[in-house]
């Protein structure tokens, strides 16, 4: 890989800067070499710049991204407290360096170190996203907003407490309204952001216990019941049954065990009232109140046969 003639820094750079980058595994050696590599000044940034547009050139395209990986190591060490690994920090935020690269455009009046900052915090944003836990804690913007920002100004408030309280993991009121106005989001989302942040993964199924046998996780009380498809299923069949399959198996009595079955079981009240008693429809229809038990019976019988047709 040739650097442009004429460089001032043509004399001081390798043949091949790739040899400068060690093997992989070797993450303080990386490192260490990405700071030896040489950096391109404005005039052989241009121009490796054009080269790239014009003639899609590799080589021009290399030179812009090693000298530039300095800045993926610098960018990346701000985001360490995330508990995930350096390395892949710096790999992704080589991948926004690459896409800045791509996309730069050097008749734009601005260095590739100010293009691609943007990128390289896009990629390192994404991937903390992804890998902080199982489940994504940011997906609008706000919230976006709201994770990379909540522990950076949890930290500033707590620098500035003086009173004994300074080490709680909590926001106070005053804290959650400074911290929704300086974000320009609503306060209810910096309380919900901080609850995400600081509770963990769980799991929805119970973990295996030989200690108790009653053991349960939270999908026994996150599970919505009313919407499970055989439940849902069961309610639809008992509601046709409640309505067209009563009515139809009404249809099917003669005109005294209809009434006596409506009377019986149908004009009743929500709080169980009202409704005639056997005697009352015994002495209405001049009959004793056994018989109209058994017509009631017999009713029901023939009832029950059509709504199982019916279903």
């Amino acid at each position: 890989m040739k650097l442009p003639s004429g460089s001032a820094t043509t004399a001081l750079a390798p043949a091949n800067p790739w040899a400068l980058v060690p093997p992989l595994g070797n993450l303080d050696a990386y490192i260490s070499a990405t700071n030896r590599l040489p950096l391109l000044t404005l005039e052989e940034e241009q121009a490796a710049a054009r080269s790239l547009r014009e003639n899609n050139d590799l080589d021009a395209a290399g030179r812009l991204v090693l000298s530039h990986l300095r800045l993926v190591v610098s960018i990346s060490r701000q985001y360490l407290g995330y508990g995930l690994p350096h390395g892949d920090l710096i790999q992704e935020g080589n991948v926004g360096l690459m896409k800045a690269v791509k996309r730069f455009d050097p008749d734009q009046g601005v260095r590739l170190v100010s293009y691609a900052m943007h990128w390289i915090k896009a990629e390192i944003h994404e991937y903390i996203l992804k890998n902080w836990r199982m489940v994504k804690v940011a997906t609008t913007k706000a919230q976006r907003k709201l994770f990379f920002n909540l522990r950076s100004m949890k930290q500033g408030f707590k620098a500035d407490a003086e009173d004994a309280d300074t080490h709680r993991n909590t926001l106070s009121e005053r804290e959650i309204d400074q911290m929704a106005s300086q974000l320009n989001v609503k306060r209810e989302e910096v309380m919900e952001m901080e609850t995400r942040m600081s509770g963990g993964d769980v799991l929805l199924d119970p973990a295996p216990s030989d200690d108790s046998e009653q053991a349960f996780g939270p999908i026994a009380y996150l599970a919505d019941a009313a919407h499970e498809p055989t439940a849902m299923i069961e309610s639809r069949q008992r509601d046709a049954l409640a309505s067209d399959g009563i009515a139809t198996a009404l249809i099917g009595l003669d005109e005294r065990s209809r009434r006596i079955v409506e009377e019986r079981w149908l004009n009743v009240n929500d709080d169980g009232s009202g409704g005639m008693t056997l005697h009352e429809l015994a002495a209405e229809y001049g009959v004793s109140a056994e018989r109209i038990r058994q017509i009631e019976v017999a009713a029901m019988k023939k009832m029950k046969k059509s709504l199982a047709e019916y279903a």
